[in-house]
């Protein structure tokens, strides 16, 4: 019977960091991945001339050689820097609302600010106030906040965090109302609400404040050849350290002793035995499925009770005869709403009727590489929840799948009126596609809903199984940075348990 000191579960964002940060950690790792590639969400696909990134838009957290950002320190920590090449975007992103919003912001927080406030005259003062909180408030989370929770000294986070703990349990919407008047600047400010899923009052503040700090002082980046270029560093980076990866074999159970984990056996039917084992598959299936318990400990139990589901979404792939030039377009990442109303565009994903707002990303408009020459690939996205697909007939499913994504390119065509002219492939996936390559819960892409409730302030970290982690989207936010810098804060913590108890059958850490 083999052993590992850990096994992870499931190749995506946080699965491979934290594979990765283990093996590299001096933990002899071995990562089970039931697709035929590593990835997950971070993964591209060929169709014709064109390869599509699946699902970045913007990857933040790097920031620039001269102004580094946490990622350039996990990424080099996990010795894949040297591996891919970072593409900076220019513009945070266009928004149009047709026939009351066109703007585009761009990619400098000095430059944001100018920008606003030459267009909002009115709100000058407030903006300097408002994104002078979005700067601190950053800092704090990021810097004091961690400390000090871990000192759980309430004088001492107030101390350090005092605008963490005035804005920290605030809406988004709140806020905004809070500084400004105008209805225009308050939804160009929210834009980024899409990259959450939920509306701007949901939202708890620090997470859009650090969005729009993040995106604008330390650039929006794309990576050269996709973000399945980073997952393949990732891999790479592992096997050099030693790891053992395993394609096209999942998992089948956690096996534990008690509550404790001693194993996990492959979809082949191996038992191989381990002393961690961190989970990369959303908790749903990791605990009421994988888990070899009769029931999910009661722990677990009271934590699902509160949790709601997260939206997936609705994608076209398209590669275009045309360029980006030809088609229009001014700025690689453009939000489209019939709507100012975030709140009826958050219901419409509970809809099949036409999507109130959807997104166009242009791969190739900062980086002409991503396309043939003379070409461009894009994606239109809308937010949608994945129950709704669940009841669509075999014989129905074609038919609703192409009537909608039409009625996406009307939204998208408002802005963009050529598109349909110079289709050349396309390929379209819905939320059962999530489910499907992603193997989630309704094909949810950032896993549970996002809202205050749901914030790590207030969610205990889920350790009724000693020895089993959970690394992803479904125990905090979701998106790429948090997922990449969940799985290596999961790589510590395992690393510290088999470290101080003795379990790791490694000597030495091993470094690329």
């Amino acid at each position: 019977m083999k052993h590992f000191d850990s096994i992870v579960i499931g190749a995506g964002n946080a699965g491979l960091t934290a594979a990765t940060a283990l093996q590299r950690g001096g933990s002899r790792t071995l990562l089970l991945e039931r697709h035929n590639i590593p990835g997950g969400c971070a993964t591209s696909f060929v169709r014709g001339d064109y390869e599509f990134e699946v699902a970045l838009h913007q990857l933040s957290g790097l920031g620039t050689e001269k102004r580094p950002f946490i990622m350039r320190k996990i990424f080099a920590d996990l010795g894949v820097m040297d591996k891919v090449e970072f593409v900076q975007e220019g513009e945070l992103y266009r928004i149009v609302v047709p026939g009351e919003i066109d703007t585009t912001l761009p990619a400098s927080w000095t430059g944001l600010r100018k920008k606003l406030q030459a267009d909002f005259p009115a709100e000058s003062e407030s903006l300097e106030g408002f994104m002078t909180l979005c700067e601190k408030i950053t800092l704090e989370s990021f810097m004091m906040l961690p400390k000090a929770r871990k000192s759980n000294n309430e004088e001492m986070l107030k101390k350090s965090c005092p605008n963490y703990v005035k804005y920290g349990m605030r809406s988004t919407k709140f806020v905004l109302d809070e500084f400004f008047e105008n209805k225009e600047l308050k939804t160009i400010l929210a834009a980024y609400w899409c990259y959450i899923g939920v509306p701007p009052k949901d939202i708890p503040f620090p997470d859009l404040a650090m969005m729009i700090y993040a995106y604008a002082a330390f650039k929006p980046w794309h990576i050269k050849g996709g973000s399945q270029a980073m997952s393949s560093a990732l891999l790479e980076s592992f096997l050099e350290a030693g790891g053992e990866v395993r394609f096209n074999c999942g998992a089948e159970k956690i096996l534990t002793n008690g509550d404790v984990v001693r194993g996990v056996v492959t979809e082949e039917g191996e038992e191989i035995t381990c002393s961690a084992v961190v989970s990369n598959a959303s908790s749903i299936i990791t605990y009421n499925e994988l888990l070899d318990h009769d029931k999910p400990p009661i722990q677990i139990s009271e934590d699902f009770k509160s949790r709601r589901m997260g939206t997936s979404a609705f994608v076209i792939y398209m590669g275009l005869d045309c360029t980006p030039e030809e088609l229009g377009v001014t700025s690689a990442s453009n939000f489209i709403c019939n709507s100012q109303d975030e709140n009826l565009v958050h219901e419409g994903m509970s809809t099949l009727n036409e999507p109130v707002a959807g997104m166009l990303t242009c791969y190739n408009f900062d980086d002409p590489s991503f396309a043939p020459e003379g070409k461009s690939v894009v994606s239109l996205v809308c937010l949608q929840y994945g129950d709704l697909w669940k009841d669509i007939s075999e014989e129905d499913y074609a038919k609703t799948k192409y009537e909608f994504a039409e009625k996406l390119m009307d939204v998208v065509a408002q802005v963009f009126p050529k598109i349909r002219d110079h289709i050349e492939e396309v390929e379209v996936a819905t939320p059962l596609t999530m489910m499907r390559y992603l193997n989630t819960p309704d094909g949810a892409i950032y896993g549970f809903k996002q809202n205050p409730q749901d914030s790590e302030l207030f969610r205990e970290r889920l350790d009724a199984i000693e020895g089993l982690y959970m690394a992803g989207c479904w125990n905090n936010m979701g998106g790429f940075q948090p997922t990449y810098m969940a799985g290596e804060s999961t790589a510590r913590a395992a690393l510290k348990r088999l470290k101080s108890n003795g379990l790791m059958t490694k000597k030495e850490p091993q470094h690329a």
